[in-house]
């Protein structure tokens, strides 16, 4: 096996070294700098690999001993220092503003300084350990559909992870079969309260108890497994700055999920928020209290943009319709306020935007420590 060296991170998490032929290869846990000497192979394609570094020769400077055992499966960048992290996430976005020929300067970026125990949300898997016919709480194996077993997990909130263990100790005690079940989730509030539960296999989901949070000072109700932000401090810190931008009497939000970025920051506008799932449109519609809210997607509601307006966008990973777009550049309305979970989409959109509007301000929040994920914001005006 030929040894690797690895010559940066890229956006998706992953190291990228050269094979000998000259194929790419993408590894998880390894970092820049980094010798590569042995792998685990997950994809083979005809020009690249994905792996897993195994055996790893001049370790980085940066690079930590991971609290968990199975950090690959939940946050594979707990192999770095955290001031690391940030700066690596700084510089992913600034890369891929400058793939779309926008250059940047690489973004602060804002976090709590709580890298660990922040998700309030967490999914297991299941695992069936046939020597002691017994359950225990497991991950996917990232590269493969194996299931490993774990006993700790520093993630998510630990009144999730109790409440799990609690969970499976009452399996076992009715000597239950793992194969029954499809996975157990669990969410709890900012008070620790857990709801939550496990989905059997065949069967409908079931209906758990909604939590309530509030975020800056407003109440929202929400389903466990429902649409709600997966670290709230940090939301909230990424929220107050959108607020500083919102300069007109009329805002718009478009894909408003269940509405805590508009009727957190411009409740009191005359604000309209739009959403096309029907599941968060019901819970936006127990929160938006005098606020007008519309079940459609957002590129479907192309008339209600206006000049005078705050615009609000917040979309998938897929970033913006280009209908969507196309109606920004003809309107051009006051401001943008755009919040992106995939800065690659949100540099694409904004290479197109910046026809007719210029970038006011551009920040990153560190909303997943220790995974490669990135939430991004950008303001035009």
């Amino acid at each position: 096996m030929e040894s690797v060296l690895i010559e940066k991170l890229i956006p998706g998490g992953q190291a990228l070294g050269t094979l000998a032929d000259g194929k790419k290869a993408f590894f998880w846990n390894a970092l820049p700098g980094e010798t590569v000497d042995e792998y685990r192979v997950t994809k083979k394609k005809s020009h690249y690999i994905e792996a897993v570094a195994t055996k790893i020769s001049n370790p980085s400077l940066f690079r930590v001993e991971p609290k968990d055992a199975c950090f690959l499966s939940t946050s594979p960048w707990q192999i770095m220092d955290y001031g690391f992290e940030k700066e690596q996430k700084a510089e992913l976005v600034r890369e891929v503003f400058r793939q779309n020929d926008i250059l940047i300067d690489a973004p602060e970026v804002v976090s709590d300084e709580k890298d660990y125990f922040y998700r309030n949300k967490m999914e297991y898997a299941l695992y069936w350990d046939f020597d002691t016919e017994k359950i225990s709480l497991a991950f996917h194996e990232r590269g493969s559909h194996r299931k490993v077993p774990i006993t700790g997990s520093s993630i998510e909130r630990p009144e999730i992870f109790e409440k799990a263990k609690q969970v499976v100790e009452d399996l076992n005690a009715r000597h239950e079969e793992a194969r029954k079940y499809q996975s157990l989730l669990l969410r709890c509030d900012q008070n620790g309260k857990v709801s939550g539960g496990l989905f059997e296999n065949g069967k409908s989901h079931p209906v758990f108890e909604n939590l309530s949070d509030e975020v800056l000072g407003y109440k929202y109700s929400y389903s466990p497994n429902g649409f709600f932000q997966i670290n709230l401090p940090v939301y909230e810190m990424a929220l107050q700055e959108m607020k500083k931008y919102i300069v007109s009497d009329e805002v718009l939000d478009l894909y408003s999920g269940v509405g805590t970025i508009g009727l957190s920051i411009a409740r009191d506008k005359d604000l309209l928020l739009v959403e096309n799932n029907k599941f968060a449109f019901q819970e936006l519609q127990a929160n938006a209290g005098g606020a007008r809210v519309l079940l459609c997607n957002s590129e479907d509601a192309l008339e209600y943009i206006q000049p005078e307006q705050t615009v609000i966008v917040d979309p998938p990973r897929a970033g913006c319709d280009e209908k969507l777009i196309k109606k920004l550049l003809e309107v051009r309305p006051k401001k943008i306020i755009y919040l992106s979970c995939n800065p690659a989409t949100q540099a694409r959109d904004v290479k197109m935007l910046i026809e007719k509007f210029e970038i006011e301000a551009i920040k990153t929040f560190n909303f997943f420590p220790h995974t490669p994920h990135i939430e991004n914001l950008v303001v035009l005006k």
